[in-house]
């Protein structure tokens, strides 16, 4: 397999994994290293030190939007993860959802991103019924920006609702007060149903001292107001008071070991597996342009236990690859976009990237089959949309594409989303975008995800804005119009990269291709945490 192009294939997803790694590297750091020691002078553990520590050794963890807000709030020096560190990790070996602010990027202020990413993880542990920890640090919604936080219903306020629910659910949710928590900010640990505090840098209250001045004349310190000692012996908000924020967190270990086992979903899993494929060959086949064809059945290869693929309908549909393997021994059904161009036995030519209407009609049907079976389903996305043309109009492709859409929209089992390459337009709905609410959406270094191919969409936006000035009088020659191109083509790529989409968390994460069994395992253990109460509705894809 290994020739000239699979190796400048590979020499290619390598250099794009190491600005990856480069990225995160940066955004690992947070605020900065005088940030970190004015953190660390307070006898207080870093955001990450603090997760590192409660974590179980030797466990997978999963971040989720590492890359939230990433080039974002240039204005406001820049706010790197959001201002928090999330994901899914284990703690005394309980798989759950740990939330941390770090102090070191504006104080722990609440960005627009900060809030949106502590939805998100909150989203996580909902659906899935994980608990979840909160590690709270934060001097409260950045004023700057307030109008673009407060008022909204997925705003700052949608937090404390999610935790009343999660609280009527019996999803356990555990907060520990490491630092300052104010304002409105001070519901979130206070709702939660256990709530500690570290003696000395923690404190919590609705006003701090300098606004209690302002508004009632009355002048106290923090610590009177809202410190450890107050909250712990005086009104009794907080159950816990602990010395340091070591012992704070050996304290929620203690508490995670006490908890009762969840019932599960029931999916089925058996002794996990490596694949006998070399999963490191990913990176050679993955071609190095997003409009060259692959054959995608060999990245499902690499990334299924013992490399043990059973495809669903083989030789129908071609421009989707559907079929059942396992990963980390858990059943899995996949539904792939082929890039490799086929010929089907009518002799007709199907283009890589495409959704015919025979394959939308398949992986309909196996999306149904799935369901009936409680397997849940990985999708892997690198689509250029749906087939146009009076042919496939004459076949039906809206109809068809409109069974695939309602096959996704009401599947029961969990869904999980890797996007490989392009994601373009109603391709990206048909295949399990974030609208239709993933368990997980991850992106590999090599996605593009937007409305249309690069080149298609910055020709059209050139038409409309070359038009736009010769109705002002303007004239345009050839050089200018090369210009125009040149800047608008620039300016499009640049939106359709994975890092654009992971800043506004329209994915979960960018991650490393050999990262994506992780994901999918992962993923389905938390899903199981979650019965499905649903039934999928049968009647929505018949013709």
């Amino acid at each position: 397999m290994i020739n000239l192009e699979f190796n400048q294939n590979e020499d290619l997803n390598k250099l794009a994994v190491a600005e990856l790694r480069s990225r995160l590297k940066k955004v690992y750091a947070g605020g900065g290293g005088n940030a970190a020691e004015k953190q660390k002078a307070k006898g207080k553990l870093l955001a990450r030190e603090r997760i590192a520590y409660l974590l179980d050794d030797n466990k997978p963890w999963l971040e989720i939007g590492a890359l939230a807000a990433d080039g974002m709030y240039a204005e406001h020096g820049g706010c790197p993860s959001a201002g928090v560190v999330a994901g899914i990790g284990y703690v005394a070996d309980r798989q759950c959802v740990v939330v941390a602010n770090d102090a070191t990027v504006k104080a722990g202020a609440w960005f627009p991103m900060t809030a949106k990413k502590n939805l998100r993880a909150q989203e996580i542990a909902m659906e899935n019924r994980l608990p979840i920890i909160y590690l709270v640090d934060s001097a409260g919604v950045f004023l700057p920006l307030q109008d673009e936080i407060f008022p909204d219903k997925e705003h700052f306020g949608r937090i404390f609702r999610n935790n009343a629910r999660m609280s009527s659910e019996g999803i356990v949710q555990i907060a520990a007060i490491m630092g300052a928590c104010v304002a409105g900010g001070a519901y979130l640990p206070i709702m939660s149903d256990e709530a500690m505090i570290v003696e000395g840098t923690g404190s919590v209250f609705l006003a701090g001292s300098y606004l209690v001045k302002s508004a009632i004349g009355e002048s106290v310190d923090n610590e009177m107001l809202g410190g450890a000692t107050t909250h712990c012996e005086i009104s009794g908000v907080t159950d816990y008071k602990q010395p340091d924020d070591k012992a704070c967190l050996d304290s929620i270990r203690n508490i995670m070991g006490m908890l009762g086992k969840p019932s599960d979903a029931g999916f089925d899993r058996i002794k996990a597996a490596p694949p006998k494929l070399d999963e490191h060959e990913i990176y050679g086949i993955l071609p190095s342009s997003r409009e060259k064809p692959y054959d995608t059945r060999e990245i499902i290869r690499r990334l299924v236990d013992d490399s043990a693929f059973e495809e669903y309908k083989a030789l129908y549909g071609q421009s989707i690859v559907c079929g059942l393997g396992r990963v980390e021994g858990w059943a899995v059904g996949f539904v792939a976009n082929q890039r490799k161009v086929v010929k089907t036995k009518k002799g007709e030519m199907q283009f890589g990237g495409v959704i015919y209407s025979d394959a939308a009609d398949k992986a309909a049907r196996f999306i149904m089959n799935c369901n009936q079976k409680k397997i849940p389903l990985v999708f892997l996305q690198d689509v250029t949309g749906f087939m146009v043309g009076s042919r496939a109009e004459h076949g039906g492709i809206i109809k068809d594409g409109a069974k695939l859409v309602n096959a996704v929209a009401n599947s029961v089992v969990p869904k999980i989303t890797i996007i490989l390459g392009n994601s373009y337009g109603a391709g990206n709905y048909a295949m399990c975008g974030k609208a239709y609410d993933p368990r997980l959406i991850v992106a590999w270094p090599s996605a593009k995800i937007a409305v249309m191919g690069g080149a298609q969409a910055a020709k059209t936006l050139l038409q409309i804005q070359t038009a736009s000035m010769k109705a002002k009088g303007a004239e345009i020659d050839g050089s200018t119009e090369e210009a125009l191109l040149k800047t608008i083509t620039e300016r499009y790529d640049e939106q359709t990269t994975p890092y654009y989409a992971a800043a506004r968390l329209w994915v979960d994460g960018v991650i490393d291709p050999l990262d994506t069994r992780k994901v999918i395992a992962m993923g389905i253990e938390a899903a199981n945490h979650a019965p499905i109460e649903k039934r999928f509705n049968v009647g929505i894809i018949q013709t």
